[in-house]
């Protein structure tokens, strides 16, 4: 995840502009493929009376949030990585979720593909926060000289992620008779016993969970999406947003690497045949 080390580039580039126009774009194919789920939405409004106290103002905050974050500082030249690899990653959660019954959506899909778009959406607003949140890091090791904190963060992950694999475990262990909950549970497990970097891992958690309260909150209360504890929302759900947004960062870096040996490999192909080509002339 790139740091924020240059503060002087300008918030609002030339991708935001695509970025923002993109999302635009996808909320309204979802409104207009699904106009029936925005339309049984419409019908509690009470255009006659006082409108705004029907308006559903945590969701327009949730959607103003992400709008502006994921517009700062855009470069498509990541942010694409990000966005597939959170519609992959979006897909397979939402999957493993609704086959299994953990949560089930009002619409009876499982899962349904208007919910997928979210996860690439929520994914920028959380590397937007994460890199806020290191910059700031920086900023204060910068500015008071903080003292190695390393072991700090080393501990606060282990407290972090121990805790939730815990808590994971107790949650699905009503489906632990699937196959996509034991392979769930062994990706969490090679996340969480191979950090690359304690630090980004721990921020990514963090933004993840932070961003994944408000969104659970939504979906829950409004019961958009119901969990099988029926809690609104239950606490693994919101950290298993920051669990979700570290296998996401994990994910991308593994594609970053394999990318970028593929590149390596085909320009050490190209100058071997460059080479035989100039010694045979």
């Amino acid at each position: 995840m790139p740091r924020m080390e240059n503060q002087k580039h300008p918030f609002w580039t030339r991708d935001s502009s695509i970025l923002l126009g993109g999302f635009f774009v996808t909320i309204f194919l979802i409104v207009y493929i699904w106009w029936p789920l925005a339309e049984e939405y419409l019908a509690y409004m009470d255009w006659n009376g006082p409108w705004w106290l029907y308006m559903d103002w945590l969701l327009i905050g949730v959607f103003l949030f992400m709008s502006l974050t994921i517009v700062a500082r855009a470069n498509l030249k990541t942010d694409l990585l990000i966005v597939f690899v959170g519609i992959c990653g979006g897909l397979a959660i939402e999957s493993w979720g609704t086959q299994t019954n953990l949560w089930h959506y009002y619409t009876a899909e499982r899962p349904p593909l208007w919910i997928i778009p979210a996860w690439p959406i929520a994914s920028l607003s959380i590397d937007r926060i994460t890199r806020f949140l290191n910059w700031a890091i920086e900023q204060a090791d910068m500015r008071i000289k903080l003292t190695d904190y390393r072991p700090l963060i080393t501990t606060l992950y282990w407290l972090v992620f121990i805790p939730f694999l815990i808590l994971m475990l107790i949650f699905v262990s009503p489906t632990f008779d699937k196959s996509y909950t034991w392979l769930s549970l062994m990706v969490c497990v090679l996340l969480i016993f191979t950090p690359t970097e304690h630090r980004l891992a721990f921020l990514t958690f963090a933004a993840g969970a932070g961003l994944g309260y408000f969104l659970e909150l939504w979906g829950t209360t409004r019961e958009c999406w119901t969990y099988y504890t029926f809690q609104k929302p239950p606490l693994f759900a919101v950290l298993a947003h920051g669990m979700a947004a570290v296998a996401f960062w994990r994910a991308g870096l593994l594609l970053k690497m394999i990318w970028g040996k593929f590149l390596k490999q085909s320009s050490g192909h190209v100058e071997n045949m460059t080479y035989n080509e100039n010694s045979t002339d």
